[in-house]
């Protein structure tokens, strides 16, 4: 029985109208059936829809902060709740959605800024990876392509006459399959090759030839829609790269050799390495958008090079790698209020004091 009064539990709310009904890329998907799944149907799922209550998820608040370390990731869970119990008002099993009343306060939203490494870091780890990845890191540092990007990039993708790289797909891993997708937002995007990193590039391709790789595309489904690229990075099987592989065994060893984490201890595993949360490859990309705002790069175009849907997300993530921000107005109100601002007064204010010293000094009428 599923009556419309909302006496349905949570849990099969969820199981039976909401998750059939959502929708996104495979990515997103598994992300939202993770948080329902371990962190929202365990607490809440028994509950009857009209039975959730602002006490309910104020307790449960509290509950995630002490068990949940990454604020980001306890705002993700509740903003996926709030959606579901928005869609039970609009499917009229509630009156209104508990998450809006005033006295269930979301954690407070983390700085958003992000952070750099020092160019010489960067150029360290570029010179400790291993030949064959070393183009990697020069198309993160490089161009700001995210590791996906650079995974599913392909020689077509080079313009070398226009100076640019199209972004046109990514390479994804869902459950330990590998697939094509479209890049982050479904969108792709162009942007700027420094002539370093086209020569970089051209000596890659020399010394390791692009390899024709075959994946689904757009969700990696047995017997779906697969499509085939010639991609410039591959493992030395020439099949495309898993990230959280080449994170273990190629990015962490990096790090290591460079001193930016320490060397494996002594009878370790092969893959049990320091974590390095603030120094994973998307540091990369940081460390591109600093290089260009202090260099004195448009915010519009940064935006679009990293592919932000919005110049005001770069500005949020990136401002601080603007420290000369607010010079130029200052230097403009300092002419204007400072000597040549006296000077350009007394020419248009003539009976002002510096008008009138003006006029002193102004030989006599013959």
């Amino acid at each position: 029985m599923d009556p419309r009064d909302g006496s349905i539990t949570l849990a099969d709310y969820i199981a039976k109208h909401w998750a059939p009904g959502t929708g996104g890329v495979p990515k997103t998907q598994d992300n939202r059936e993770r948080r329902t799944r371990l962190h929202i149907v365990p607490h809440l799922g028994q509950l009857p829809l009209r039975s959730i209550t602002a006490s309910d998820l104020r307790a449960y608040i509290a509950k995630l902060d002490a068990t949940v370390d990454s604020v980001d990731y306890q705002r993700g869970i509740l903003s996926e709740l709030s959606s579901i119990l928005e869609a039970a008002v609009d499917d009229k099993r509630l009156a209104r959605n508990p998450m809006h009343a005033k006295s269930v306060r979301w954690p407070k939203a983390p700085e958003e800024r992000r952070e750099a490494w020092p160019l010489e870091r960067a150029l360290r780890v570029r010179d400790a990876i291993s030949p064959r990845n070393r183009i990697a890191v020069v198309l993160g540092l490089g161009c700001g392509l995210r590791q996906g990007e650079v995974f599913g990039l392909s020689p077509e993708d080079i313009d070398y006459a226009r100076g640019v790289i199209h972004v046109r797909r990514q390479v994804q891993a869902l459950k330990g399959r590998l697939y094509f997708a479209l890049p982050k937002g479904s969108k792709t995007r162009t942007v700027d090759m420094p002539s370093s990193v086209a020569e970089d590039l051209k000596r890659h391709v020399e010394a390791f030839p692009p390899v024709d790789v075959e994946l689904p595309w757009g969700k990696p489904e047995v017997g779906g829609q697969r499509r085939k690229f010639s991609l410039l990075l591959t493992t030395r099987f020439g099949n495309a790269i898993a990230v959280n592989t080449w994170n273990t065994y190629t990015w962490k060893p990096a790090l290591a050799k460079a001193g930016i984490i320490p060397p494996r201890p002594q009878g370790a595993k092969q893959w049990q390495w320091a974590a390095a949360p603030k120094d994973g490859f998307h540091v990369l990309r940081h460390t591109y958008a600093s290089i260009m705002l202090e260099a004195g790069e448009s915010v519009v175009t940064l935006a679009r090079w990293l592919g932000h849907s919005s110049p005001a997300i770069t500005l949020r993530y990136y401002a601080h790698f603007m420290p000369e921000a607010g010079s130029k107005g200052r230097t403009a109100i300092d002419r204007l209020l400072g000597r040549e601002g006296h000077e350009r007064a007394s020419r248009h204010f003539p009976d002002s004091p510096q008008g009138s010293r003006r006029r002193e000094q102004l030989p006599a009428a013959t």
